[in-house]
């Protein structure tokens, strides 16, 4: 193996289409040998090969040094989400290896209790577009870094129970502030989604590679083609 990387060490792909587009190469560790992201809201079918080959490159490595492909399962709206989970269960069938699913939320949830150490729980929100909020509920946990305490769910910004919680995720905006001010816009992390996934396998939580859309996709098949 040549580039940044050691013979011993074991080379996850994390990926991640919820939001945007974000990939990584992580060890085991943690530690990070190339990410990219692409902010895009729908290119994700066009573009995550791209950022695959270019982390691969970056890092040294070819798809056959992979040992493990860590996916974030949504919930997200349906076409950029499917991208994501159909290229990491492809080249986890090609190259015969592993591919873990972890929700993205989750990824989310990580970050933001990292960047406040004095938050137990996270509420994390994001877009669900009809004037809805995807969102689920999280706390520190030390063997699984974070746990989930409520959801995930979608519905109504007005509806998410968020009470004594940091506020994080990019649809954090969309609630009403007034009454919890704390809260931190960020997207998934490939990284952090790759950290959950370690510590799931580790304690052997099962990491299913199924989507998570809460609700019917926004394109419908019209009756007349049905019949």
């Amino acid at each position: 193996m040549v580039g940044p990387w050691q013979a011993d060490r074991v080379p996850y792909l994390a990926l991640d289409t919820s939001a945007g587009i974000a990939v990584a190469l992580v060890d085991d560790d943690g530690s990070v040998a190339a990410r990219a992201t692409d902010t895009a809201p729908r290119r994700h079918a066009e573009q995550l090969a791209v950022h695959i080959d270019a982390v691969l490159a970056r890092a040294g490595l070819v798809p056959r040094d992979l040992t493990s492909i860590v996916v974030g399962t949504g919930p997200a709206p349906f076409t950029g989400l499917r991208a994501g989970l159909v290229t990491a269960r492809t080249l986890g069938r090609v190259l015969d290896i592993a591919v873990l699913g972890v929700c993205s939320l989750g990824a989310t949830a990580l970050a933001a209790l990292e960047l406040h150490d004095g938050a137990a729980q996270v509420v994390v929100v994001t877009d669900a577009r009809r004037h809805e909020v995807y969102w689920a509920r999280y706390a520190r946990d030390e063997a699984l870094l974070v746990r989930l305490v409520d959801g995930p769910g979608v519905g109504a910004p007005t509806n998410v129970p968020r009470a004594g919680a940091l506020l994080a995720g990019r649809g954090a905006h969309l609630l009403d502030t007034t009454v919890e001010t704390r809260f931190v816009a960020l997207d998934p992390d490939p990284v952090a989604l790759c950290r959950l996934a370690v510590a799931m396998r580790a304690h052997q939580v099962p990491t299913p590679v199924e989507p998570l859309y809460l609700r019917r996709p926004d394109a419908v098949v019209p009756a007349a083609v049905r019949q």
